[in-house]
């Protein structure tokens, strides 16, 4: 089968090898630019875990001056093996969505324990901090980066992409979700999906790509990509 993936390439590059280890033809298009933003100067201390909702979050995160023994709690495994890499060593994973995360943290952190902070993009999907909140933990978020829609593609791969369109399409999120839309608009592309199946991070994700018609559109946590290539 011919799968596009549309990650960022170094939250994709395991996948396209372990696909293309199956034997299928695989395609990238990164749909999002990221940037780091300053953040203010931060007594680690302070806080007695750290919740992180992508590899991102991690990437611009000054590290130097935190304790790697402090709790983290991340949204899924790569973000857990970004923090990993950074030498932290108290990490609990979630299965990739922030409603699990959420669930996670009410799980493993009493809110009696102390304060938590929350390093995020500038856009999410669900306000976890204001949750938490409710649910009486003491909860500081914190923006290091923000991402934008990529508006210029490679004219090669749209010719390429336009004579081979993919049985397969992943996303992630609907910010990936509103950047893919654009994409197939701006390559003039609407009518080519009809043989393709959706792969999207829940309904609202999804929702943002219903005016495509598709083939079929399916609902997963990361993780399950390769068991739904089986559903198919």
């Amino acid at each position: 089968m011919h799968i596009l993936l549309t990650r960022p390439l170094e939250d994709s590059a395991e996948m396209i090898l372990k696909f293309q280890s199956l034997g299928h033809k695989i395609s990238h298009i990164p749909l999002l630019s990221v940037n780091e933003i300053k953040y203010e100067s931060i007594n680690f201390s302070d806080f007695k875990g750290i919740i992180f909702t992508s590899a991102n979050a991690v990437k611009f995160l000054d590290t130097k001056k935190i304790d790697k023994k402090i709790l983290c709690f991340c949204v899924g495994s790569a973000t857990e093996k970004k923090t990993r890499s950074l030498g932290f060593q108290n990490v609990i994973s979630a299965s990739g969505s922030v409603g699990n995360l959420k669930e996670l943290i009410l799980q493993n952190f009493d809110k009696k324990n102390g304060n938590l902070i929350y390093i995020s993009g500038e856009t999410i999907s669900l306000n976890l901090d204001e949750q938490l909140v409710k649910e009486g933990y003491s909860v500081k978020r914190v923006i290091n980066y923000r991402t934008s829609h990529i508006q210029k593609f490679n004219e090669k791969f749209v010719d390429d992409l336009r004579l081979n369109i993919p049985d397969i399409v992943y996303i992630y999120s609907q910010n990936s979700a509103s950047s893919f839309l654009n994409f197939i608009k701006v390559c003039q592309l609407e009518s080519m999906w009809m043989d393709t199946n959706l792969m999207c991070i829940g309904e609202k994700t999804s929702s943002i790509l219903n005016e495509i018609k598709w083939k079929k559109i399916f609902l997963f946590n990361p993780g399950e990509e390769e068991f739904l290539l089986y559903k198919i």
